[in-house]
């Protein structure tokens, strides 16, 4: 039986487990299983592909996406131009990284995106993040990166003005803030200066609304969640778990 499965910390509000089983269930796939694997340590993953060496494709998520890449024997271009990987395909003990992210991100953003959206606030810079700048490159959107610190990079949330929301119209918020259980948690931002012209994105699905994005809704903005990016990620995945 081929095993798949997802590592990060913690894992107790997973997507990916649900998905599969049911993907399996509905397409008739058999011999497989997909199934969890939280580790507190990213040095644990040598020991875990020991343990289970059926494995043969791992997603990663929260907070290995960075840390899991000197493990990887071989990246795809796309990991070795952001430095982040959600989706490992092993075969003969080799582990190649690819993100998937950047393909969901891609496809569920541009459901909504309209032609006034040139500038965008990123806010967050973990490994999510830097799928979204990736896209947001490709597709031509400036952005600004808000973390808690000022680095030379990027600015805080207590800079971001009235000024600074009228110019940025997309606003993609790649922290894991609102996620359940902590759903009365939200970025930081002046929701008041927010309008119809807005776009929010959160990476964020569960609660499918998060108080992020019910803010924005309240000013009029235009509001996406994480649950389709995570549906197209998986597919990707799937895809590149699958290639002869």
């Amino acid at each position: 039986m081929k095993k798949y499965g997802l590592i990060g910390y913690p894992l107790s509000h997973s997507f990916s487990k649900k998905y599969f089983s049911e993907k399996f269930l509905r397409e008739s796939i058999t011999e497989v299983s997909y199934e969890l694997y939280p580790i507190a340590d990213i040095s644990e993953l040598p020991g875990l592909l020991a343990e289970y060496p059926a494995l043969v494709g791992l997603n990663v998520t929260i907070p290995y996406k960075e840390k899991v890449i000197p493990y990887l024997s071989d990246l795809s271009p796309v990991v070795e131009a952001i430095g982040a990987c959600n989706c490992i395909k092993i075969s003969e003990g080799k582990l190649v990284g690819y993100n998937t992210d950047v393909i969901g991100f891609e496809k569920s953003l541009k459901k909504k995106l309209k032609p006034h959206h040139t500038k965008a606030l990123i806010l967050g810079t973990g490994g999510s993040s830097k799928a979204v700048q990736y896209v947001l490159n490709k597709l031509g959107i400036s952005f600004i990166k808000i973390s808690r610190s000022n680095t030379a990079e990027t600015i805080t949330y207590e800079e971001i003005d009235e000024a600074l929301l009228s110019s940025h119209a997309l606003i993609v918020n790649t922290s894991p803030l609102g996620m359940f259980p902590n759903i009365e948690d939200c970025p930081a931002i002046p929701y008041q200066f927010l309008n119809a012209s807005h776009y929010l994105f959160d990476l964020v699905y569960n609660p499918t609304k998060t108080k992020f994005l019910a803010l924005g809704e309240k000013m009029g903005a235009v509001i996406e969640n994480g649950s389709d990016m995570l549906v197209d990620q998986a597919e990707a995945s799937w895809e590149i778990w699958n290639e002869i």
